[in-house]
């Protein structure tokens, strides 16, 4: 008797375990897992933040070099608070840099034209992340090239905005909460052109509003904690290493806000594509996704995903779009 038992409990045990496991499959957030191991959410964040640190980030220090030096002061305003890096920490990374005048000479106008278009290598790792999440085809060549000088130059004007913006209320907590609104409010404006540039205006824009505020939330939260831990990154780092030490500490940083944008860009479209309230009330009414004439999604993965599949190209079964 105490066998049968034993075994019963074990047998019930098992069942309320498979019932878990298969209520967890059917939960959202389960599904916002399976679309990130679609996408290759490791291999495409490394990616992304390999292209930031060699293309995004050295446009920002020379296009500040060339702009007026009230845009500079904003736009590098805006980067260093975004990074978390302030006091011994910035003055490090300050030193690791050509000053304004040598950048000048070094480049040149036609120097800063060709770094836009190198910079484009950015962009193009930022639309495949898109792409792979929103499982659509891949774009013609000719507006990849296009799609990411328009971009670069939003998102200049953006940070230029937000920097001066962030001069203006300074160490003021009465404005601090209305600036700290305004910012949220900005980036998750700025990702929903994102998406909508990304996805090649195929995606309805009222639908990427959700996909948009997530990302720009994630942004946002990471960047006020960057502070906390990110200037003893540097001086650790910089003590270490030396200016290659900095070059790491950078490196982090964009690995972790690759991670941000992946989350967000992998969460979006299964919540609008969700058949219960969630998506009916992320949707705004809209009936379809995709534009009227936009070319069909592809189709889901043939196979279950794997925790392998985070870190390895696409293979068989998913749904091809490196091919931009």
């Amino acid at each position: 008797m105490p066998k049968i038992k034993d075994s019963q409990r074990l047998a019930a045990a098992r069942h309320l375990a498979e019932a878990g496991v298969e209520r967890a499959q059917r939960s959202l957030a389960w599904r916002i897992w399976e679309r990130m191991l679609e996408a290759e959410f490791v291999d495409r964040s490394i990616a992304l933040a390999g292209k930031a640190f060699v293309s995004f980030f050295p446009l920002i220090i020379v296009v500040a070099a060339f702009a007026p030096p009230g845009v500079r002061s904003s736009i590098l305003t805006s980067l260093t608070h975004r990074l978390g890096i302030a006091g011994s920490a910035q003055h490090q990374v300050r030193q690791a840099f050509a000053s304004t005048d040598d950048i000048r000479r070094a480049t040149g106008i036609l120097g800063l034209v060709a770094t836009f278009f190198y910079a484009s290598s950015f962009t193009t790792a930022l639309q495949r992340v898109f792409l792979r999440a929103w499982r659509r085809p891949a774009g013609k060549a000719g507006y990849t090239y296009l799609r990411g000088p328009i971009w670069l130059i939003t998102v200049l004007i953006y940070m230029s905005v937000l920097g001066a913006l962030r001069g203006v209320v300074g160490g003021n907590g009465i404005t601090l909460v209305p600036f700290a609104i305004v910012a949220v409010a900005a980036a998750a404006g700025m990702w929903v052109f994102t998406g909508w540039l990304m996805l090649m205006g195929q995606v309805r824009l009222r639908v990427l509003i959700a996909p948009g505020a997530i990302t720009g939330v994630l942004m946002g939260v990471y960047a006020l904690t960057a502070p906390i831990w990110m200037p003893n990154i540097v001086i650790s780092n910089q003590n270490q290493f030396g200016i290659f030490g900095i070059a790491l500490a950078l490196v982090t940083w964009l690995s972790g806000a690759a991670v941000c944008i992946l989350i967000g860009a992998c969460a979006g479209p299964v919540l609008v594509e969700d058949s219960g309230p969630v998506g009916r009330f992320l949707r705004f009414g809209a009936t379809s996704l995709l534009v009227e004439g936009a070319i069909p999604s592809l189709g889901a993965p043939t196979r279950a995903m794997r925790l392998a599949d985070a870190f390895t190209p696409a293979d068989e079964g998913l749904a091809p779009t490196d091919d931009l």
